[in-house]
């Protein structure tokens, strides 16, 4: 895999992103993922982004980063997590660093039996980013995240499957490929994102806080059906 290549499937309307956690991350890796992005809402919910991830960082690998860089980077994966259309990740062996970040900013996420998820570690200390954030968020009482985080212990496939980090676990990249493209779900474009964000504002928001959202939400559907009859 190499990192930030991005390739259409020319019977599928699938934009495939490919992250090689093994590379620096970089302004490629970030144009990357914007395109995809870019492809996705072009599309208006009509395609699928499939996200493949493998690699882990070695050696001295956060030399030459900035944290302006890492801002971009960041923000990208921000525009990952919020699409107008159904992302799916395929992760493969070790997936640490700008692999892992890409993982869990998906909505859907399949690993081979070998995968295992992998928090880098620099100069004696994990990778303080935003994938720490994602998983604390998840169960940062969970022993297992709590290993991964702090001393940057992998976190094996059962055992994400085990955690509910991700949603399947296969016996490899073809089949787990394979998987990838048949899960969609019926809901893409704006109405998939407006439920993306209702589930991730859920626990932290009151229920009194959270009706008028979900309110203009089901009006939004009720115009829409409405229209749909009057048609």
């Amino acid at each position: 895999m190499s990192v930030g290549a991005s390739a259409l499937d020319a019977d599928s309307p699938d934009h495939v992103l490919r992250i090689d956690g093994r590379r620096p991350l970089s302004a490629e890796t970030i144009a990357a993922v914007a395109a995809a992005c870019d492809r996705a809402e072009d599309l208006t919910g009509h395609a699928k982004v499939i996200v493949q991830v493998s690699g882990r960082p070695e050696g001295a690998w956060a030399q030459g980063l900035t944290v302006a860089l890492v801002n971009k980077w960041e923000q990208a994966l921000r525009r990952l997590e919020r699409l107008p259309a159904a992302t799916v990740a395929v992760a493969d062996g070790a997936c640490g660093g700008a692999a892992l970040d890409a993982l869990l900013a998906t909505d859907y996420r399949v690993l081979t039996r070998s995968a295992r998820l992998v928090v880098p570690v620099d100069d004696g200390a994990t990778w303080p980013g935003m994938a720490l954030f994602r998983l604390a968020r998840h169960g940062a009482s969970t022993a297992a995240i709590r290993r991964a985080v702090l001393f940057g212990t992998p976190i094996e496939a059962a055992d994400a499957l085990a955690l509910q980090l991700v949603d399947e676990v296969v016996d490899d990249p073809a089949a787990a490929e394979a998987v990838a493209r048949q899960r969609a779900g019926a809901v893409g474009g704006s109405e998939l994102a407006i439920r993306r964000q209702l589930l991730l504002d859920a626990p932290t928001t009151s229920f009194e806080e959270a009706l008028g959202v979900h309110l203009a939400a089901c009006d939004r559907v009720l115009r829409r059906s409405a229209v749909g009859v009057e048609a």
